[in-house]
């Protein structure tokens, strides 16, 4: 879960697997990413636990919702992603029936799994590097309001509009601040990508998502 969300990284309180005896910890007010074992479960629904969405990982269903899920993130971004995932369960039980490299599949439909987030991402904020100033000291500083209205989509900046006021968009942009101008990530990388396809093309971004993560189903499809 924590993998997903690069290039950011969680900000808050993080634990992979909760001892049952610490399960009190879900109660508290701050935000939290935490795992629970099954047998945890009864203990959990006794807990005075508010405003936390609970996810059945082992069987791919929510437990507890929070109502607001299908309305936070840009809806064509997000139909686009929904999409790639499911095309991605349907590739995996076809490898399942007839693929006898299991571990190599799993490894590279893991792979599209990360390349659809770090993708839906780019399309979201991956043209930050065209509003960094030089400021004082070699650190450069982010243009905020700039790089928020230069996006033509109205849905994905009310979201940026929010999604810039919390911790965890404020990390993103304070190492890439301090960074030296020469280094560059993964999310770098495919943010350039991203960038070198606007000036020319008529493509959405939604089909610029769907293109290049497809591209890459198509191929592990054909092995």
């Amino acid at each position: 879960m924590v993998a997903l969300i690069y290039p950011f990284a969680w900000q808050h309180t993080y634990i992979p697997v909760l001892p049952p005896s610490m399960i009190d910890i879900v109660c508290s007010p701050t935000p939290f990413l935490i795992g629970l074992l099954s047998s945890s479960l009864p203990r959990l629904k006794e807990l005075p636990v508010e405003e936390v969405l609970l996810v059945d990982l082992g069987n791919n269903r929510f437990l507890r919702q929070m109502d607001d899920e299908d309305s936070i993130l840009p809806r064509k971004l997000q139909t686009a992603l929904e999409q790639i995932l499911e095309q991605r369960n349907e590739l995996a039980m076809e490898m399942d029936q007839g693929s006898t490299n299991g571990q190599q599949d799993s490894s590279s439909l893991n792979d599209i799994v990360s390349e659809a987030f770090v993708r839906f991402f780019v399309e979201i904020v991956g043209h930050y590097s065209l509003f960094m100033v030089p400021g004082e000291q070699d650190e450069r500083t982010l243009l905020r309001d700039a790089f928020r209205k230069s996006v033509s989509s109205k849905s994905v900046r009310r979201f940026l509009e929010v999604f810039m006021e919390t911790q965890m968009f404020g990390g993103f942009t304070q190492e890439r601040e301090m960074r030296k101008q020469g280094n560059k990530g993964l999310f770098e990388v495919r943010a350039q990508e991203y960038l070198e396809t606007l000036p020319g093309g008529e493509q959405s971004g939604v089909n610029r998502f769907f293109n290049r993560i497809g591209s890459k189903m198509r191929f592990l499809h054909k092995k």
